[in-house]
């Protein structure tokens, strides 16, 4: 079966990849999306296995820090219906859930920051909709050699 790659977009300050490797197992729900788009790829594309570059947003180094593995597919946000929690939508319910989230577990912090200026350099990662004017979505899919080609950038100083 093949696997996907994705990017998974969070502002440090929000939760950062220490507090995912830092959680109980070292995985957590990637709840709170509310974006249809995003959301799509969440219930319609990933799966256990695929692999997600971890990027932090809205921070002094602005890149991506790590990779997590989906080790849990799509399932109903309860976020959404929790009156008062921060991402409640009153439109969804238990019943008419309209936003999912996957279970994402740690793999792996890189040594150094691959940075949004460095991906938008770089000729073979110009293609990357994180490296595209006006994207503002949080999960994004990315191609293998990208992701190769980041996992192989982190690891050099």
């Amino acid at each position: 079966m093949a696997r996907n790659y994705w990017l998974f977009k969070s502002e440090p300050s929000e939760f950062s990849i220490d507090d995912l490797k830092a959680r109980p197992r070292q995985t957590e729900p990637w709840d709170g999306v509310r974006n249809y788009q995003a959301r799509n790829f969440m219930r319609d594309e990933m799966k256990t296995g695929d692999l997600g570059l971890f990027y932090h947003s809205n921070t002094k180094e602005v890149g991506v820090v790590g990779v997590c593995e989906i080790t849990g597919e799509a399932r109903p946000d309860p976020t959404a219906w929790e009156k008062g929690h921060k991402h409640f939508d009153e439109k969804a319910s238990p019943e008419n859930p309209r936003w999912c989230m996957v279970e994402v577990t740690w793999k792996e912090t890189f040594p150094r920051t691959v940075t949004l200026d460095e991906i938008k350099e770089h000729p073979q990662l110009q293609d990357m909709r994180v490296a595209q004017r006006g994207n503002r979505l949080s999960i994004t899919p990315v191609a293998k050699a990208e992701f190769d080609l980041i996992r192989k950038l982190a690891r050099q100083s």
